[in-house]
């Protein structure tokens, strides 16, 4: 990865050029993992034409040296925002960019301090994010093999998703699976939300036990060599009822006209706005609550946002959630979420998991 590497790095020299900056602070662990592929918890990295450095403690520099390659290490010696500012005056940049998202306003001030008057701060947010959205190869690699995971899951845990077993034992029995088949850990908090707590998008389990005739929804996602996935399934215990089943093929029909939508060029709102349009003729879109997606990579919420009214196109090599669902207040909620790869003309389902509704 290291060639990899030192290719995003160039690549971000590019913009930062475009943007007149002479070096940027990266401050947040994703995108100095993304340039570097250093995975310690705490350091700053500082990219320029002179080169990048790496200024961490002493925890994590053994770890910083076996990790990164044409990076050089600087040790902390003190509070990290003052050694980064004593850096930085003695590199003596000019204009100094900085990701206003992910730096503290007390962090910006030591930096001040430390480094003197001569010089500019200049906020640049997300001039790495942007580079991130455009998977390579290599990516794509590792993260059809996330969602594969996740999907292998998925069907292994249906077996235990029964009435009497409480929504935490299926979420804890899901992220073993994760863990047994090579996952670091979940991508976030595994969702497991039967009955009427279906209703709630974000709802985390809890000791509540399933019932017979419930929705249940599960929404998991593996992390696997760094990348995430996310998937979101329905099930019914027992034979749903007439307007389950209108419902359900509703929300699966906006999925799959969302999905079609998706290829390179295409706006992020006119993909949210499919699914809406299906929902909206079987007059269910009162009870969609969120946007379509999110893309996904690094972190399981990243650019770009899959919602009303986003013009931003999608380009070759995004990667996104197409998760369109309804939620009925006093009922449960249903949703159907895949990992969607953009390319030209096309795109690629990442998550093989059947969409047809699972009776238990």
């Amino acid at each position: 990865m290291s060639a990899e590497h030192s290719k995003r790095r160039r690549a971000l020299l590019v913009e930062l050029r475009k943007s007149r900056l002479d070096c940027l602070l990266v401050t947040h662990p994703p995108n100095w993992y993304y340039l570097t592929g250093f995975t310690g918890e705490s350091g700053v990295l500082v990219v320029s034409e002179k080169g990048t450095t790496l200024i961490t403690d002493g925890r994590f520099t053994v770890q910083a040296r076996q990790e990164t390659r044409g990076v050089t290490i600087e040790l902390q010696q003190g509070a990290l925002y003052n050694t980064t500012g004593a850096f930085l005056k003695k590199n003596a940049p000019r204009r100094l960019g900085y990701d206003a998202n992910q730096l503290t306003v007390t962090q910006l001030n030591t930096l001040r301090k430390a480094m003197g008057r001569k010089w500019r701060g200049i906020p640049a947010v997300g001039l790495v994010e942007r580079l991130r959205m455009r998977k390579d190869a290599l990516e794509l690699a590792v993260m059809r093999k996330a969602a594969i995971l996740a999907g292998e899951v998925l069907e292994g845990v249906l077996k235990f998703i029964k009435p009497g077993v409480r929504e935490s034992e299926i979420a804890a029995e899901i992220e073993y699976q994760m863990k047994k088949r090579g996952a670091s850990g979940p991508s976030f908090e595994t969702i497991v939300a039967s009955g009427p707590r279906g209703a709630l998008p974000h709802a985390r389990p809890t000791a509540k036990k399933l019932r017979k005739n419930e929705l249940v929804v599960l929404d998991l996602g593996a992390i696997l060599g760094h990348y995430c996935s996310d998937m979101t399934r329905t099930v019914h215990l027992g034979r749903a009822s007439g307007r389950v089943r209108d419902w359900y093929r509703s929300v699966q029909a906006a999925q799959e006209a969302a999905v079609a939508t998706v290829k390179a060029g295409v706006t992020c709102g006119e993909v949210d706005a499919a699914a809406r349009e299906v929902l909206r003729k079987n007059q269910l879109d009162q009870f969609f609550v969120h946007s379509t997606g999110h893309g996904l990579g690094l972190e399981v919420h990243e650019d770009p946002r899959i919602a009303r009214g986003q013009a931003v196109r999608l380009e070759a090599g995004n990667v996104i959630t197409i998760e369109p669902g309804i939620y009925v207040e006093g009922v449960g909620g249903i949703r159907i979420e895949d990992d969607v790869v953009v390319q030209a003309g096309r795109n690629e389902v990442l998550t093989r998991v059947t969409r047809d509704l699972i009776e238990l």
